[in-house]
């Protein structure tokens, strides 16, 4: 079984990484960071939209491309290279995936193509505060077809105009569509140590509600959202921790120190080889994540988990090596070094901590084994 690209695919990810050095340069993401009136970069929204990845794995029939995950996770490993600072992940990964796979025909149609045009930025608004929610700790609610309660944080929240969120209905979770710019919904921006993703608190008063998928199905559908979005911000972490790397190699080769380049000392050496490492053993684990996303296999919510875990952990930790091997300058503003620790630390807590994860993956092996 081959679990590489395929030369069309390759090809791809060749152009997507030509486009986004040209367009995504990490001064793009300086520039929103400097800006406190940005939340993200619109003129590089715009870019990738005409591109056509916002669609890439929606159906020709609904305006997108009609790919399949596996060049959509090409795409995020190279959005992850750059540390891009737009709502990709929330409206791709997270709300153009729970409208696929739960949507209606007539929600699919109204959504899908303005998705793939650039037209609605989505989120997706499960948590309530800190901790992992539940049943029992759900409190927002739809009272006949009206929304009520507090989502936060929610990922890009502050400039979506559509979102997905997690509610209850006569005591039952069901996912909802909602219109953020109806009446309604009231919008805190919140801080975070990525400004280039925003974050939000997002009220609801009484705003209109679609329900999305079945009746009481919103955490079983919640939790095979976030599979698949897991899978695809894998592949953001495995392009990130790559890009980390190749920073922290380039610097030790050009920084002397005692009249020789740091690179020949073994402990910038082994602080390489062990990022290298783990960036490995996370790309094995996102390349099968892929393979079970793109497939439809049951093993998707193991490889899910296995790819999550994996790649949030090289990401961290090639961000934070990445910071010592520069030294004292790994510290300061000027270098790209905290562009990458900010963002793996983001990362790594969309769509719920690596510890819920390795919870639920160790859950799903019990239930096999014992099967």
């Amino acid at each position: 079984m081959n679990f590489d690209y395929s030369d069309d695919q390759k090809f791809l990810k060749s152009e997507a990484r030509k486009f986004l050095e040209a367009h995504a340069a990490p001064k793009v993401n300086r520039g929103v960071l400097n800006d406190a009136a940005k939340a993200y970069d619109a003129d590089l929204w715009r870019a990738i939209a005409e591109m056509g990845w916002l669609g890439a794995a929606i159906p020709e029939a609904f305006g997108g491309l009609g790919l399949s995950h596996v060049e959509l996770c090409a795409i995020a490993e190279e959005m992850g290279r750059v540390v891009a600072p737009v709502p990709f992940a929330s409206t791709v990964y997270f709300f153009a995936e729970a409208v696929l796979m739960a949507g209606s025909e007539a929600q699919k149609s109204a959504l899908l193509p303005k998705v793939a045009a650039g037209e609605v930025i989505g989120c997706f608004a499960t948590s309530e505060g800190p901790g992992v929610v539940s049943e029992a700790s759900l409190q927002t609610r739809v009272e006949k077809g009206r929304l009520f309660g507090v989502k936060i944080p929610v990922t890009d929240g502050d400039i979506a105009s559509h979102a997905v969120v997690l509610a209850k209905e006569a005591g039952a979770a069901s996912l909802f569509l909602v219109d953020l710019q109806a009446d309604g919904v009231k919008r805190e921006a919140l801080k975070s140590l990525d400004p280039s993703r925003d974050l939000a608190k997002l009220s609801f008063d009484g705003v209109a509600a679609e329900r999305l998928g079945a009746a009481g199905e919103g955490f079983s559908l919640m939790q095979a959202v976030f599979d698949r979005a897991a899978v695809l911000i894998a592949f953001e972490q495995v392009g990130g921790a790559d890009r980390a790397l190749e920073i922290a190699k380039d610097y030790a080769l050009g920084r002397y120190a005692f009249g020789r380049v740091i690179a020949g000392y073994q402990a910038i050496k082994h602080k390489l080889a062990d990022i290298y490492v783990k960036n490995e053993l996370a790309r094995s684990n996102a390349y099968y994540g892929a393979w079970a996303l793109s497939s439809g296999a049951a093993e998707l919510p193991i490889a899910a988990s296995a790819a999550r875990i994996a790649a949030s952990d090289a990401f961290w930790f090639a961000a934070k090596e990445n910071v010592q091997t520069h030294g004292g300058m790994g510290f300061t503003w000027e270098v790209d070094c905290h562009l990458y620790y900010r963002r793996a630390l983001q990362l790594g807590l969309v769509c719920g901590s690596v510890k819920s994860w390795k919870e639920r993956l160790v859950s799903h092996l019990e239930r096999r084994n014992a099967a």
